[in-house]
């Protein structure tokens, strides 16, 4: 079981993943499992886990209060193509933690530098919807990315936000696809009896924290430009995917010579 100065440790990292994602709506998995994994708090396997349960619980009190109703058109090829990418993405992610740890370090680290380059590099809006094929493309990166590390944001984020959408249907239409991504991991980890005491400890300790913190910069938010957010959260990203991939790869190494 983690100890107590793992626990704290854990419970400082949720306070700033839940400080960033108040702010971008999306960053939680990304930010907890980035500095989980470069501080090696936990292991990597129980802190998505216990990842995916907080945010779903974040996702579903969101979806509680606003209950306008979406457009399907396009998010129903997110939806179906995301859930074959979350569990690809979780048989992948349960075989590399039993056989090759510091090559999902190392596979973690390579996603969370291409999450942060197209954070910072995003461009204005198209002047047209996307075709369906590009909303399931998208879809099944971001499941993908969701059964390996339980985060699903940045491909389908990145797609998502450079469609002409009103940016509040674009929020609601994002926190629909974390819940269901969520929901089925979830449901394929507990399932399969892959849920473990020590991502419930997590679970248990943080989420009031998680709660508080986000309820707090509800209350009191900040007054910065998105576009200025997401460079803060791209950087942040990108040192944490550096030192992630740069960690690994060394350990690899080692391991060879």
């Amino acid at each position: 079981m983690p100890s107590p100065e793992a626990l704290a440790y854990f419970v400082a990292c949720v306070v700033v993943a839940s400080f960033l994602q108040s702010l971008t709506a999306f960053a939680f998995g990304l930010v907890l499992l980035s500095l989980v994994e470069l501080f090696r708090i936990v292991p990597i396997a129980d802190a998505a886990d216990a990842s995916m349960v907080l945010a779903l619980v974040n996702s579903l009190t969101f979806l509680v209060q606003d209950r306008k109703p979406l457009l399907w058109a396009e998010v129903k090829h997110v939806l179906w193509a995301s859930g074959v990418g979350v569990a690809a993405g979780l048989v992948v992610q349960q075989w590399l933690s039993a056989n090759a740890a510091d090559w999902l370090r190392l596979l973690l680290g390579v996603a969370v530098l291409l999450s942060a380059v197209n954070l910072m590099s995003m461009r204005r809006v198209k002047s047209a919807i996307s075709p369906p094929h590009t909303f399931a493309f998208y879809g099944a990166l971001s499941g993908l990315m969701g059964g390996l590390f339980a985060t699903s944001g940045p491909p389908i984020v990145y797609h998502l936000l450079r469609q002409p959408y009103d940016p509040i249907y674009a929020r609601r239409c994002l926190v629909l696809i974390f819940a269901m991504n969520n929901t089925l991991r979830l449901s394929l980890v507990a399932g399969t009896g892959h849920f473990s005491q020590q991502s419930l400890l997590l679970c248990a300790v943080s989420l009031p924290v998680a709660i508080c913190v986000s309820a707090l910069c509800v209350r009191y938010p900040l007054s910065i430009s998105r576009t200025s957010l997401l460079r803060v959260t791209g950087l942040l990203l990108t040192i944490a995917g550096i030192s992630l991939a740069a960690s690994a790869a060394m350990q690899i190494l080692g391991s060879r010579t």
